[in-house]
């Protein structure tokens, strides 16, 4: 059965599903909140890894420069990015197998990377095609090399399974090829979970965070839709005190004052894993303000991730309008995306200060959401070792040729 889609129906924004299956429109949620304490029982979320078998940003394109490779990280794994003379994007693990040095360091030359140590060279599958100083038949075995793609932007690499890659659906990155808006790139390394970020984005009753920003804005749940790997939450706002920021303005494009029966402004936040979306209508069924955004973890230990964001806005008619404005709304989106750092970061420092999550969860969609999250994710255990680069016992021994080489 095909999930609902909000786009062409608005009466579906306000579709909220109860645990019976059944559904109501504008209705509240009608399970109660769980007041209990954190279920020590249930896999600790902060130890959940983000499954490798998903396409994931690693870089945006205008930092692959020619010539040069970039070093990049997927939950510990060094990967190295580069651009063939013709182009084309190649992603091998960042490593020489000679000293293991980081093949990043080394030069692009044509569609292989040569290693800026002793001059090994690696083709764009990773196979080793020369050693400098060794015949050609006793070439050592090469690294490993990564699936990768690019699009609006962005370099995707395959962490996972590379047998997978092509039957994993590539993710829809929102508004940002689309005409009709302008698309703002932006992302900045964090320290936390990425989890935590999914959290972040999911809630909105967060806004009490950025009333520096935004002044009071009462948040209103008005349901939700769930799947096996996804979920969407619907919202709407009122503004209880304070007025409305310029970069609100430039977003919505109008003035915005009073409660939620004076608009009809809606807000819908979805996670499909490992991917999260927001989108924001104002009374039509194109959306003013799309956002895609991914969380892509650095180290082994998945205490840190980069985020990558396209934040599409709606073009207004008045050519040029949204150009001038433009610096408005950036400054208003890194305010905000400051203070969700500095929480969430703060988050982190209480998980490792406690040894374990301790968050008490009561808002019922973010239960459902952690519950994704685990369901969908790779618990430590099975993380160890689970991203084995290469077998050393098939690398053959080279003979020395007259040389006392042992490689």
């Amino acid at each position: 059965m095909a999930e609902p889609s909000i786009a062409g129906d608005p009466d579906l924004r306000k579709v909220n599903f109860l645990p019976d299956g059944e559904h109501s429109l504008g209705q509240p949620d009608l399970r109660e909140p769980d007041l209990r304490q954190p279920d020590l029982r249930e896999p600790d979320l902060r130890r959940i890894g983000a499954h490798p078998d998903y396409w994931y940003p690693l870089a945006w394109s205008r930092q692959i420069k020619p010539g040069k490779a970039l070093a990049t990280r997927f939950a510990g794994q060094p990967i190295a990015l580069f651009r063939t003379e013709a182009g084309e994007i190649c992603a091998l693990e960042d490593r020489c197998a000679h000293r293991q040095v980081p093949l990043s360091l080394g030069l692009v030359e044509g569609d292989a990377l040569r290693c800026g140590y002793h001059g090994w060279r690696y083709n764009r599958s990773g196979n080793c095609t020369d050693v400098p100083y060794l015949g050609k038949g006793h070439l050592p075995n090469g690294v490993r090399a990564y699936p990768c793609r690019e699009a609006d932007g962005l370099v995707f690499v395959f962490p996972g399974d590379p047998a997978l890659a092509e039957q994993v659906p590539f993710p829809e990155l929102g508004a940002a090829a689309d005409p009709r808006y302008k698309t703002r790139r932006f992302g900045r390394e964090i320290r936390c979970h990425y989890t935590f970020m999914h959290e972040n984005l999911m809630d909105m009753n967060h806004q009490f965070l950025h009333r520096a920003q935004m002044g009071q804005i009462r948040p209103r749940f008005l349901g939700r839709r769930i799947g096996d790997d996804w979920l969407e939450i619907d919202y709407t706002f009122a503004r209880s005190g304070g007025g409305q920021s310029l970069g609100e303005r430039v977003i919505f494009g109008s003035k915005r004052t009073g409660g939620w029966s004076n608009n009809r402004d809606k807000m819908t936040i979805r996670t499909t894993y490992p991917y999260q979306s927001l989108r924001i209508w104002a009374g039509d069924d194109l959306p003013v303000m799309h956002l895609w955004i991914a969380y892509v973890p650095l180290d082994a230990e998945q205490s840190s991730n980069r985020t990558f964001g396209l934040l599409s806005v709606r073009r207004p008619q008045i050519p040029g309008l949204i150009e001038a404005a433009w610096p408005l709304l950036v400054l208003f989106t890194e305010r905000i995306f400051a203070e969700d750092q500095e929480i969430v970061e703060l988050e982190q420092t209480a998980f490792e200060s406690q040894g374990g999550d301790l968050n008490q969860e009561i808002f019922p969609p973010i239960q459902d959401l952690r519950g994704l999250l685990r369901r969908c994710g790779l618990p430590q255990e099975e993380r160890q070792g689970s991203w084995r680069t290469r077998d050393d016992s098939n690398v053959r021994p080279l003979p020395s040729e007259g040389n006392d080489y042992r490689l």
